[in-house]
């Protein structure tokens, strides 16, 4: 799997080329996928650095990092200012490690570490996740059987991924061609029904080239559009937080009511991150059939099939948004049982499954 998840990532993710630098960011649990990463880099002519246990994942940063909640160290900001791309994977042997840490000091890095963000952010990237043991647990699937997940979500296990990457991205173009003419996008299900305005705004094809898996249309909503109320029914965990039963009521587009079953504390703090954290910076659309369950990690339910996202915070200015906010939170809409997307009132999407596509 190693060899193949890096040769994925050099040459359809990050594409890297003979002479440019990659930062990869990692934990010591996916020292298997770095030495391959690190053997298929160098065969491209490209120059690895990697870092191992990345001090602003950890526990003991959130403990005792204090000034450096508020604004990255120099050398570190220099590196990601000078590298060709960067690579960060997702490699927590406990993903819950940071659940002790307090809203307030999570909000604040958050806000100080924005620049290191946008900086990544001016430059090629991606995200992925190496399949650990605390991620299987967090799934509720053995390791062995989260590995092949994540294989088959990643299209690992078809002759060609690359292809197959290739595919999924001539789909989703067709699927933007009949959005990109849309004016009102509408989602409901069970406890769901919120309204949102996307004319003028511009669809993404997120076609693995950021996100590894990836499977998504997305833009950014007009800002004052939302209205209505949305129960998200898969959980997440984010920054060690486990939120669940999330429902937010939107009036002129922003957040006036919010509650959570499991999670709550978190959610409102971030909710008060900043004024752009209230209203919604990203909506998306999930086309990774490969994904067949949710896990509670956000980068696989996010992609799934069938499912809609809504994230709260900063907008990805590709698209025409124009929110600004220290936070970019996903929350997850699962519509494969009762759920239905309308645009302009007729129907793109009923119980999972796409119509007219």
């Amino acid at each position: 799997m190693e060899s193949r998840f890096a040769s994925l990532l050099v040459q359809y993710c990050l594409d890297l080329q003979p002479g440019q630098t990659v930062l990869i960011e990692a934990e010591p649990a996916a020292l298997p996928l770095l030495e391959a990463l690190q053997e298929v880099v160098l065969q491209h002519g490209a120059y690895p650095i990697v870092q191992l246990f990345p001090a602003a994942v950890s526990r003991p940063f959130f403990e005792w990092g204090e000034a450096w909640l508020d604004q990255p160290p120099l050398p570190q900001m220099r590196l990601m200012e000078q590298v060709d791309a960067s690579l960060r994977i997702e490699s927590a042997l406990n993903p819950l490690e940071l659940s002790e840490v307090p809203p307030a000091r999570m909000a604040r890095f958050e806000a100080g570490w924005r620049i290191y963000k946008r900086a990544r952010a001016r430059r090629r990237w991606c995200l992925t996740l190496y399949p650990t043991a605390g991620y299987a647990q967090q799934a509720g699937m053995s390791t062995a059987a989260f590995r092949a997940f994540v294989e088959r979500a990643l299209y690992l296990d078809r002759p060609d991924p690359i292809a197959a990457w290739h595919e999924l991205s001539a789909f989703q173009a067709a699927l933007i061609e009949r959005l990109q003419k849309v004016k009102e996008l509408r989602i409901q299900t069970d406890e769901t029904d919120l309204r949102l305005l996307v004319e003028g705004r511009t669809w993404i094809n997120s076609d693995g080239k950021r996100n590894m898996p990836s499977g998504e249309v997305f833009t950014g909503p007009l800002e004052a559009s939302v209205e209505g109320q949305v129960r998200f029914n898969l959980p997440v965990v984010v920054s060690g937080q486990r939120v669940e039963g999330v429902r937010l009521f939107f009036r002129e587009g922003r957040v006036v009511e919010a509650s959570a079953q499991t999670g709550e504390e978190y959610l409102l703090r971030m909710l008060e991150a900043d004024p752009g954290a209230r209203r919604l910076g990203e909506v998306g659309i999930g086309t990774n059939f490969g994904i067949s369950r949710p896990t509670g990690l956000i980068l696989f339910d996010e992609k799934i099939g069938g499912t809609a996202h809504l994230a709260l915070g900063q907008s990805y200015p590709e698209t025409g948004g124009t929110n600004t906010s220290s936070i970019h939170w996903d929350l997850i809409l699962d519509l494969r049982q009762g759920g239905r997307l309308l645009v302009d009132g007729e129907v793109l999407q009923e119980n999972g499954r796409f119509v007219g596509l």
